[in-house]
């Protein structure tokens, strides 16, 4: 009679225990520092994103973060008009997705919900999307346009971010400019909607 050579299942698990811890770590790593995804809990981005949209998110764009800290290894490009980023709120630390629509050195303008950015009125009042060099921003104005801003001058290396959903957005007109140096990543797109399961929509 041949011997059992099956191997036992706690000596499996306590020969294999490091591969797995280091297997987990390097996934957290990687989510740490270089992609992630992000959950869209509501309408404040609507319609580039709406509730239940999961976006992937690149964690480098800006720059490469030792995983598990915000210290910058590496820089990356600067983050740029139209971008869709992820950050978290300088008033409550809520993690949040939001559009930047002024960078260091502009002068922003909202008044009923459409942006003006350094004198340029980005959208018209009949159509409702607003261009930026590389983003198309179909906006929500069902709810009204929001507060209003008048001639904000952005300074050096703080961002405006607003969200699509101009009357339904707690943003940058509530809790203020956000520092560049603290945006965690930029979405990239969608990759599942609630109603379609998985799709790509680039952002």
């Amino acid at each position: 009679m041949s011997a059992d050579k099956t191997i036992p299942k706690k000596s499996w698990l306590k020969n294999e225990l490091p591969s797995i811890v280091l297997l987990t770590l390097g996934i957290f790593a990687v989510r740490s520092s270089v992609a992630d995804h992000y959950y869209v809990p509501s309408g404040s981005m609507e319609y580039t994103l709406i509730p239940g949209d999961r976006v992937i998110v690149n964690k480098f764009a800006y720059g490469l973060r030792l995983p598990f800290t915000n210290f910058e290894i590496s820089d990356g490009g600067n983050v740029t008009r139209g971008d869709v980023v992820i950050f978290d709120s300088p008033k409550d630390g809520t993690r949040l997705i939001k559009r930047i629509v002024g960078i260091g050195g502009d002068t922003i303008s909202l008044k009923d919900g459409l942006l003006t950015v350094n004198g340029t009125l980005l959208a018209s009042e009949f159509d409702s999307v607003e261009i930026f060099d590389k983003h198309i921003a179909p906006l929500n104005l069902s709810d009204g346009g929001g507060p209003d801003i008048d001639q904000e001058a952005i300074p050096a290396g703080m961002l405006l971010a607003i969200g699509d959903h101009r009357g339904s957005s707690l943003d940058g007109r509530y809790f203020g400019l956000v520092p560049e140096s603290k945006i965690y990543g930029k979405a990239l797109g969608v990759y599942r909607r609630r109603e379609e399961g998985f799709v790509w929509r680039p952002l």
